[in-house]
Parts: structure tokens; sequence; C-alpha cells
């Protein structure tokens, strides 16, 4: 996580995310795929050619973000970012970013980020107790 300069799950062809266009569901459902790497070129060139997500550069709020079409309307994205081993964080959405923080925190998780707002939502990171880390998504559309 360090260095990474996130602007969040940001899908320019889809528009809003599912709970934002009205579909209701239960669970939260991963919504974006992050990986987070120390060689980006290496990595594009890799998963273009093995699984054929093709990186297309946004801007959002004056910077710009990597984006990636993974199929199935899953969208994800590539940072450069000071580690030694790369890794996927999975972007959860939630409707309430603090409340998601919190109930994480309080079941052992390690907050690695606190809630922060961006263009398109709010995002935080926690590492759970038992490994692993998560991205909690709170899109604009549930602020009121």
């Amino acid at each position: 996580m360090q260095n990474a300069k996130l602007i969040g799950p940001i899908n320019l062809r889809r528009g809003a995310s599912r709970r934002c266009r009205g579909m209701n569901r239960e669970a939260n459902h991963v919504v974006h795929l992050e990986l987070h790497t120390g060689d980006l070129g290496r990595a594009c060139e890799f998963y273009a050619r093995v699984c054929g997500w093709r990186p297309e550069r946004i801007a959002a709020a004056g910077r710009t973000y990597l984006a990636l079409e993974m199929g199935n309307g899953l969208g994800g994205g590539v940072v450069e970012c000071e580690t030694h081993h790369a890794l996927w964080l999975p972007y959860v959405e939630v409707p309430e970013i603090s409340g998601a923080t919190e109930r994480a925190r309080d079941l052992g998780a390690a907050v690695l980020l606190g809630p922060r707002e961006g263009p398109a939502g709010w995002r935080s990171v926690v590492a759970a107790p038992a490994g692993g880390e998560i991205a909690f998504w709170q899109p604009k559309c549930y602020k009121k």
C-alpha cells in the first residue's frame, strides 16, 4: 500500500455502481480488483497477453489511473508502488465506509488506510487478522 496513489474503482464505460443503479442485494460484492505492483509495465504486458486485459489510462481529479476491463462487468486497475510482492486488492462496495471500517477493526483487522475521499467515492483498506487485505468502497451516490 505504501506510496500507491489510489483514485478508487472508476469505470467510465459502466458508469455508476450496481447499488447506485438500483440493484438490490443482500451481500456486499467485489466491484473492483486493483493490482499493486513494483513493475507496472511488466505486469500490464503480462495480463494483456495472458488474459486480454488492455490497460487504459483515465484521468480523474487531476490524477491518472490505469484501468482494466476484466469482463463480466468487473473493473480493475493497476498501480505501481513500492512493494516486494505484488498483490491483488479487492474492493467491496459498502453503503457506509466508516461503519464498515470500524466493524472490521472491532473484529480484529488492522486499518491500513482510514476512510479517504476520492473523486468517485470513499475508500479504506484493512488487513484481516488471519491474513489478506481488503478495501471498502462507498460510491458518492451513497453519501447523504
